[in-house]
């Protein structure tokens, strides 16, 4: 029985842009992030929040990402080339982070879409920078795509649970929100295909929301630790981007079944040498 090998389409540097998104899409969590910032108080993070806290989480991650959306499919400029301001966006997603660290999850409803409207342009930015055309509605997407993706936690990275399995499940609704967006623009946001992509990304960012709000509220932190969780958080969303537009540039080359087949290729191999 002979078993049919993809044939090697990708050049050396390719392989090496491709071995690098996998360790950027592929690395650890939100979650683990912080405890190496801030050692064994912020170990269960996001597991211990009160169910009305949940449901503020909830509600203003939601509303977080409608803003954010609106903003995807309005006002991202597709003009400007210049490289991505990764640490302006931090410094300002860091200061919007002190209010949260200062007031704590009262101010969720007015930070977060500041916070996230701020990575919203970062991501732009990176996705410019790999040759985005964002002045196309799917490559807007792309960016919101951005807030689903995640690391994951070295027992979590044997599953199959990662950067192409979110893809693929969101694919479906980010395709046909594209579409629809680009007959009617803006009118189409309340269509019920835009308003599925929207619960599809805030299930996964909800996520890393509420272990950014439990770190955010350990007493020790403050508005100075609020203002680095959300430094952390900034950071977290720019490095899958960042690997996110390296894979979608490679797709547009090479298309998406050749690439697929060399990231997880390249991705076992990752998880082998671990």
């Amino acid at each position: 029985m002979s078993v049919e090998v993809m044939p090697e389409v990708l050049s050396r540097e390719e392989l090496a842009d491709l071995a690098e998104a996998v360790r950027l899409l592929e690395s650890r969590g939100f979650a683990s992030r912080l405890t190496g910032m801030f050692g064994s108080q912020v170990e269960a993070i996001g597991r211990v929040l009160p169910s009305a806290a949940r449901g503020a989480v909830v509600s203003a991650t939601e509303s977080a990402l409608r803003v954010a959306l609106r903003v995807a499919v309005a006002s991202l400029d597709s003009r400007s080339r210049g490289k991505a301001s990764n640490r302006m966006h931090k410094a300002a997603a860091a200061a919007s982070g002190a209010i949260g660290g200062a007031f704590g999850i009262t101010a969720l409803a007015v930070e977060l879409p500041i916070s996230t409207t701020i990575l919203l342009r970062s991501i732009a930015e990176i996705a410019r920078e790999e040759g985005e055309d964002l002045g196309r509605p799917e490559a807007s997407l792309a960016c919101f795509e951005v807030f689903a993706l995640g690391g994951h936690a070295g027992e979590d990275a044997a599953i199959e649970c990662g950067y192409l399995a979110v893809r693929a499940a969101l694919a479906r609704s980010v395709s046909e929100s594209a579409r629809l967006i680009l007959q009617q623009g803006l009118a189409g946001e309340t269509a019920p295909v835009v308003v599925r992509l929207i619960s599809q990304v805030a299930a996964r960012f909800g996520v890393s929301v509420s272990q950014k709000i439990a770190a955010q509220a350990v007493p020790i932190l403050g508005a100075v630790g609020g203002a680095a969780v959300n430094a952390a958080f900034a950071d977290h969303f720019q490095t899958m981007a960042r690997g996110h537009f390296i894979v979608r540039r490679l797709e547009r080359t090479h298309g998406a079944e050749a690439v697929g087949f060399e990231y997880r290729r390249l991705r076992n191999e990752a998880l082998a040498n671990a």
